[in-house]
């Protein structure tokens, strides 16, 4: 099977990419070479070019290629939407869009979050660009014959990610770091919200498994854990795996964002609404899906990668200073 990556060195699509090869899959990779994390993997084909600032030239590119199926992990907006349609008419019998759960209704109506639950989210303008442009496809699915499939990942980690709430995304270590140093860490709301964190490997299994379904044109699923904790359970197995406790303040969500504005999408549009991912659809089309890395063992492996590497652990001074400042404050009031 011949597939395109566009995008394929990140956190998840990086481990789609090692399964992908590991079954045989003549893997191309086309992005902007810029990743300092991940490297193309050996054994795929790596293009250079930027689809969203130059399709043109990727277009000339690709001009005498054809792909079984083509995976955009890049696309953010209707406009970058536009861009493939224009670029993948005729070219690839299965175009996967890689949308996101934090698409599904908030708040929630129901606990359980299947591919039916509606599309919405009234707190998060990257959420709803993401629905926009599954939005975009289906139309084009439905007049064109268009080949879009939608695949929606929650949050997903892997070796060089420790997903913790309030956490530095660009700089996953700070949260530990204060852990050791016996530093406070903020779980909004009471921290019995239910969430579900996923290990980068698992997806890969039932995103792999899609690849090639040609007949699957007009689907959507999301692939997730099984796996349902709480935030403060997620925060204290991570310190587990480090042994030592962490020091946990819980603040009101709402709180927070009347101090820290930028944080609304992300916690009132996401991570404060207890949410359980029911996988039976992906489950049925791949049935070798199965999520075997639990978060205690996750977080180890996490761990494993930053401090075999000191370099690797950064820290945020901005974010450090934002929580000390969120703290101070609540503790003031």
């Amino acid at each position: 099977m011949n597939v395109l990556f566009i995008g394929g060195t990140g956190i998840i699509s990086s481990g789609c990419a090692e399964l992908a090869l590991q079954r045989g899959i003549d893997l191309t990779i086309l992005n902007r070479g810029q990743s300092h994390k991940f490297e193309v993997p050996a054994g795929a084909t790596a293009l250079r070019g930027d689809i969203r600032t130059n399709p043109d030239g990727v277009a000339a590119s690709l001009k005498d290629r054809y792909f079984d199926a083509v995976v955009d992990w890049v696309a953010f907006t209707p406009e970058h939407i536009e861009q493939d349609l224009r670029v993948f008419a005729n070219k690839t019998r299965q175009f996967v869009f890689i949308s996101s759960a934090s698409a599904y209704q908030k708040p929630p109506a129901h606990y359980l979050i299947t591919e039916d639950t509606p599309l919405a989210n009234p707190r998060w303008q990257y959420s709803r660009d993401k629905i926009a442009c599954e939005e975009r496809l289906m139309r084009a699915y439905r007049e064109s014959g268009f080949p879009a499939m939608i695949v929606r990942p929650s949050l997903t980690y892997g070796h060089s990610q420790i997903p913790l709430i309030m956490g530095s995304w660009a700089h996953p270590w700070t949260m530990i770091d204060r852990i050791k140093r016996g530093q406070p860490v903020i779980v909004p709301g009471d921290g019995t919200s239910l969430w579900t964190v996923t290990w980068n490997g698992d997806f890969a299994k039932g995103l792999v498994g899609l690849l090639g379904r040609e007949r699957l044109a007009g689907h959507a699923f999301h692939i997730t854990s099984d796996e349902v904790l709480t935030w403060d359970m997620i925060y204290r197995q991570a310190g587990q795996a480090m042994g030592q406790e962490p020091k946990i303040v819980h603040i009101a969500s709402d709180w927070i964002v009347r101090k820290q504005p930028d944080l609304e999408g992300s916690l009132l549009g996401d991570k404060i609404h207890s949410v359980v991912f029911d996988n039976t659809k992906i489950k049925r089309f791949v049935p070798d899906f199965a999520c075997n890395v639990p978060w205690s063992d996750g977080v180890h492996r996490s761990l494993a990668w930053f401090m075999s590497d000191e370099r690797r652990q950064s820290i945020d001074d901005r974010h450090n200073a934002m929580l000390d400042k969120l703290i101070q404050a609540y503790e003031r009031e």
